[in-house]
């Protein structure tokens, strides 16, 4: 069983790939279907915020921790 999981998606009219850990896929669909977005809509997203220098699957974990410490932090009394 491979920890990280490469996934192709199409952004902007071309075709590329990431790769996650399931933990964090499953986050992004999550976040992604909380927002009212495809995963592929949230990843364009995510892709056109990131530095250049950023690579995508790093942008994208970045984005999930990024989420999930707001979210913690909103929730704390």
């Amino acid at each position: 069983m491979s920890l990280v999981e490469k996934r192709s998606v199409t952004i902007r009219g071309h075709r590329t790939s990431y790769s996650l850990e399931k933990p964090f896929a499953d986050e992004l669909a999550a976040i992604a279907e909380s927002r009212g977005l495809t995963v592929a809509a949230l990843v364009a997203e995510i892709d056109e915020r990131r530095p250049r220098e950023a690579n995508l699957s790093s942008a994208l974990r970045l984005y999930v921790l990024d989420w999930v410490k707001r979210g913690s932090s909103e929730s704390a009394p």
